[in-house]
């Protein structure tokens, strides 16, 4: 199934929920963000990882395929009036400089890419001491709540396998195979931390994100979008009149250093 979130920027830039402040405390408490680190960020989507690093000082060079996605991130990181060089280029092949940067960052994207490629270039474009952080904040599908509800709707609409949904850990939030990836690229000190959060949403919000999904308005023709909407906001009366909704999150990430 062919996926093209640049067909979802607005709803993606709009709703889809970035990571939390606690995530950000954590890097900074651990010593890999400070004022003037220089950061890469891969996959930067519309920049919600991107410009949270900024905000606390990263001079932030943002990467991503999508130039739809960037423009979107760029008009978000003017309205708050942060500084960050976005580029389109892939994770894999980004064309920049060897021993360029001090820190590298893949927020929710590590899945979409030639893994192996990806670690071997984020070794490449890092200085000696350099850390690579793969972070993933995922919704959590618990029995009966509304994550898990409308993956079944969405796999009546789309019943196709989009790799990232079934493996690599999708339902749980924790990426083992991420290990092993900077491993074998010679990275060291591997270390993870996760924790859950709750995010809100008004009914809106909620259908906003959902429609920002790989197999939602990444993937579905316009029509079958249509009819997935309203769908979509029938099950929420029926099943879920309450606003705003609690929606449970699961924060992960992966430090890994190159020697």
């Amino acid at each position: 199934m062919q996926v093209d979130f640049g067909r979802t920027s607005e709803d993606y830039a709009r709703h889809r929920a970035g990571f939390p402040e606690a995530f950000f405390e954590r890097l900074v408490r651990e010593g890999v963000v400070r004022p003037g680190v220089r950061v890469l960020d891969l996959g930067a989507g519309t920049g919600t990882l991107a410009r949270g690093l900024a905000k606390r000082g990263g001079v932030v060079t943002a990467l991503d395929v999508s130039a739809s996605m960037l423009e979107s991130a760029r008009q978000l990181a003017t309205s708050e009036g942060l500084s960050i060089d976005f580029r389109v280029a892939p994770a894999e092949a980004t064309g920049l400089a060897s021993n360029a940067f001090e820190l590298v960052t893949a927020g929710t994207c590590w899945h979409w890419f030639d893994r192996a490629a990806a670690a071997r270039e984020a070794w490449r474009v890092l200085a000696p001491g350099g850390r690579l952080v793969i972070a993933h904040f995922d919704w959590l599908p618990l029995p009966g709540n509304a994550v898990e509800v409308v993956h079944a709707l969405i796999d009546t609409f789309n019943p196709s396998q989009v790799a990232p949904y079934v493996s690599f850990g999708h339902d749980v939030g924790i990426y083992p195979r991420w290990f092993h990836d900077v491993a074998t690229a010679g990275f060291t000190a591997l270390e993870s931390f996760s924790f859950d959060t709750v995010v809100h949403y008004s009914h809106e919000a909620w259908r906003g994100r959902v429609r920002a999904s790989a197999k939602v308005g990444a993937a579905l023709p316009a029509d079958e979008a249509a009819r997935f909407e309203l769908a979509h906001a029938q099950l929420l009366a029926e099943r879920f009149p309450e606003e705003p909704l609690a929606i449970p999150h699961r924060v992960f990430a992966l430090l890994a250093t190159r020697p």
